[in-house]
């Protein structure tokens, strides 16, 4: 149940993971060479959010087939970096970074934004349950609670630097939209998930916005803004299907 509310409402936190999760181990050229950003990026980004939908609202047997489906395509992801290493996806390292960088972006969102953020131990059970899906894929040493991924990203916040696949990233997402309504929401959101990133990733980044201006503006038009498409939305289906679904698992549970 933290997981679907964490990952499951949160656009700001997704944008600041899509920008931070291709931020590289220092020197590790199998990651910024794998993320080149394919031909069709808006499809790419549609993809990754209906994994992440499909994972924190779908049924057990949906989750483990879109899971499959990306390990399928991970054994496929391999070659040589240019300094002669071989890389490839499916790197236990490389997607427990990957992850890590996700679900934090995920949470750091949801307790900005939300109405109403996660207490401490929900936010430990976030992490918890999510560390299922990483390891699914392949991920290894998953962290699962909040001290857990705050010493993770102490261990690797030395090595890491923004690279050209961020920028692209970066500058994707700020022009990002079909129409010139769209490309206006999604800067919003993209200028207040930048505000989540820490300031030496902003400063690489090169993303210069006043901290008055983020705390003034970017942040308040953010959590206006995503609580009208909240509310444009209506009521999700797919969201009352999972619920009603976890419900049942714990009333069964107690009963026996």
């Amino acid at each position: 149940m933290a997981g679907e509310r964490a990952s499951g409402r949160d656009a700001g936190g997704g944008l600041r993971g899509a920008a931070a999760a291709v931020a590289a181990p220092a020197g590790d050229g199998r990651r910024r060479r794998q993320l080149r950003l394919p031909a069709d990026p808006t499809g790419r980004l549609h993809r990754t959010a209906r994994f992440v939908t499909t994972t924190t609202l779908g049924s057990t047997a949906a989750a483990e087939q879109a899971i499959a489906a990306v390990r399928r395509i991970h054994l496929r992801i391999r070659g040589t970096a240019p300094d002669g290493r071989p890389y490839r996806a499916d790197d236990p390292e490389l997607l427990t970074w990957v992850h890590v960088a996700e679900v934090h972006c995920f949470l750091t969102g949801y307790q900005y934004f939300a109405a109403t953020a996660l207490s401490a131990a929900e936010c430990d059970r976030y992490y918890a349950e999510s560390a299922r899906v990483a390891e699914l894929l392949g991920a290894t040493g998953i962290p699962r609670s909040r001290a857990e991924v705050a010493d993770y990203l102490d261990r690797i916040g030395p090595e890491l630097r923004v690279t050209p696949p961020a920028l692209e990233v970066v500058r994707l997402l700020r022009g990002f939209g079909r129409s010139r309504r769209e490309r206006l929401a999604v800067r919003l959101l993209t200028n207040a998930s930048i505000d989540l990133l820490p300031g030496w990733a902003r400063a690489e980044l090169a993303v210069r916005r006043p901290g008055f201006v983020r705390a003034g503006w970017d942040r308040p038009l953010a959590r206006a803004g995503g609580r009208i498409m909240v509310w444009a939305c209506g009521p999700s289906e797919i969201r009352t299907t999972a619920l009603a679904r976890a419900t049942a698992a714990t009333v069964d549970s107690g009963l026996r």
